[in-house]
């Protein structure tokens, strides 16, 4: 109806507006986007806030909730699995206590150690990615050296080099029944930083018999774990028995089992694990006095220098 409209013959005037209705005042879309990155990142940093129409906010928590299922399954198949790889240890122990009263240079306990490193890794599980391993001759005894990330590292080693090895372990270990008397079996080394130089004589010693029976010693220069996933300064032992026994010194680089089972935690997560074998360094001829310095400092590069190279990054 126009306003000259005509009702049974009578002209009906247009009614005069009173007033405009309020303008709806125009927002720029990329306001509201850096209001939902305010909100997402200060106020409210587990959600992120979308405009999905002119008049709606929708609230979305983009990826806590997959974190959840894969926790749970972890800390299932940790707290289900831990216990009965426990109870499968005592029974190797026994095993190798047995294997020792008879033959104590026996093969079979490279294998019984094997197994258990490869059952160990099974938990989480653990994916392993190897390079280098043509550096190392499987006819040659080494001092390795390697980065210490977690409670992995170890039956990483142990599985994934192409070596019979063994290592060095607190006084405390050896006090589990069955347990230290079967590592004290195989050869695993037993050190009391108590002692001092006695220690040290002892150590060697150790790693002396090791080598008679064909095996290499894996040692972590840093000395205990990291727990950042950075490289720690690294202290002289392992390179002064490399020394002390003449043994070449195979430096090998670990990344990702820091992942696998975190710091402070007590869960397995799993996920993969990365081995790079670095070139290995004669030590034959060298002496401490005019040696031992050099060379710690250039491990210690070129393992940091490696270590940087293949390191994943953590995700937030």
């Amino acid at each position: 109806m126009g306003p000259d409209a005509h009702v049974d013959g009578v002209k009906l005037d247009e009614p005069e507006r009173v007033h405009n209705p309020p303008e709806v005042p125009h927002i720029d879309s990329s306001v509201w986007s850096r209001a939902g990155e305010s909100l997402g990142s200060q106020r409210y940093p587990s959600r992120s806030i979308e405009r999905d129409s002119p008049h709606r906010l929708t609230f979305t928590i983009p990826s806590t909730l997959p974190l959840m299922p894969r926790t749970l399954l972890a800390g299932f198949r940790t707290f289900v699995l831990v216990p009965l790889f426990f109870i499968v240890t005592l029974g190797f122990a026994s095993t190798i206590i047995l294997i020792g009263l008879f033959r104590p240079s026996s093969l079979a306990l490279d294998r019984i150690l094997d197994v258990w490193s490869m059952l160990f890794l099974k938990i989480p599980p653990v994916r392993i990615d190897i390079s280098g391993l043509e550096k190392i001759d499987p006819n040659q005894r080494y001092v390795v050296a390697s980065n210490h990330l977690s409670l992995f590292d170890i039956p990483l080693l142990m599985h994934g080099l192409p070596l019979p090895g063994r290592f060095l372990s607190k006084k405390e270990i050896f006090k589990i029944p069955l347990v230290g008397q079967a590592m004290r079996t195989v050869g695993i080394i037993e050190i009391n930083r108590e002692r001092g130089g006695s220690s040290r004589q002892a150590i060697n010693e150790g790693v002396r018999i090791a080598a008679e029976r064909g095996h290499s010693l894996l040692i972590f220069p840093e000395g205990t774990r990291s727990s950042n996933a950075e490289m720690l300064p690294f202290h002289k032992g392992a390179f002064r028995i490399a020394i002390d026994t003449g043994l070449p010194l195979l430096p090998v680089v670990i990344d990702g089992t820091d992942r696998i089972n975190e710091p402070g935690s007590r869960v397995f997560f799993p996920g993969r694990a990365t081995i790079r074998v670095l070139d290995p360094i004669e030590t034959a001829g060298m002496t401490n006095k005019d040696n031992l310095r050099p060379l710690a400092a250039q491990v210690e590069a070129d393992m940091t220098a490696a270590y940087n190279d293949i390191r994943q990054p953590t995700p937030n």
